[in-house]
């Protein structure tokens, strides 16, 4: 196999979605777990719905309609002041600790982005974290009218990259677009966060289940679609290793 380019997935995979709960808690203290994970979820199922009823709207209006019905389902009202600090935490999110070494240990590869992001949300972020200078590309689905996991979106990187798809390490978190990716025909790295052990004990401890317990049980394990990962990793910083040894 030769590899050409690693490119990754953004959101929950080189940034951290849950690095908005500072801001929530702050907003609204007390409502801060369930509306960080609440958010991100009804953030992903409104790509999912919008891409099936053929009605696209950027990313960015996905994730301020999914903060308004998260905050709608609390019944909590925020000043449009609020509102927009709340919904920018999203050009904010802090990237993982070990991303930028791993972006740097990839240097021999061409490296990219992937992402739902809007072109907008992708520059605020790429410039935040100062990873523009190790990326070739950053890529939006924008330009393809539809979400991940749509064939479409993926095409992108053949397209702007000028690689094959069986060239590529496609390298992200989400169960969704790990099968995506590998439908697709990508090879497919998946960062496992959260085992299914770890997850299982945190599922069986006395009490009511916390938000983001769900959310780790619904967006970060492995799908079950038929499409599996080729390597299954525990972080970022073992992607290098991971090549070496292939």
């Amino acid at each position: 196999m030769t590899i050409k380019a690693f490119v990754f997935d953004a959101y929950g995979t080189l940034y951290d979605v849950q690095s908005v709960a500072g801001v929530t808690d702050a907003a609204f203290p007390g409502h801060g777990d369930y509306i960080t994970q609440a958010w991100r979820m009804k953030q992903l199922e409104y790509t999912w719905l919008r891409s099936l009823m053929g009605a696209y709207e950027d990313f960015w209006s996905v994730t301020r309609a999914s903060l308004a019905y998260t905050l709608k389902t609390l019944g909590l009202e925020a000043s449009p002041e609020l509102f927009e600090e709340l919904a920018d935490a999203y050009n904010n999110l802090k990237p993982y600790p070990d991303a930028r070494a791993a972006l740097e240990a990839l240097s021999a590869y061409d490296r990219a982005i992937l992402s739902n992001g809007s072109p907008a949300m992708l520059t605020a972020l790429v410039a935040n974290s100062g990873f523009g200078d190790l990326l070739k590309a950053v890529l939006s689905v924008d330009a393809k009218g539809v979400f991940k996991p749509d064939m479409r979106t993926y095409e992108l990187v053949e397209e702007r990259l000028g690689v094959a798809r069986d060239e590529v390490v496609f390298v992200s978190s989400n169960g969704f677009d790990v099968a995506g990716a590998k439908a697709f025909g990508f090879k497919v790295a998946r960062i496992e966060r959260v085992s299914p052990a770890a997850l299982r004990e945190e599922l069986a401890a006395p009490g009511t289940i916390a938000p983001k317990t769900m959310f780790k049980a619904l967006r970060m394990q492995a799908e079950m679609l038929g499409q599996e990962a080729d390597w299954t990793i525990g972080s970022l910083g073992e992607l290098a290793g991971l090549v070496a040894r292939h």
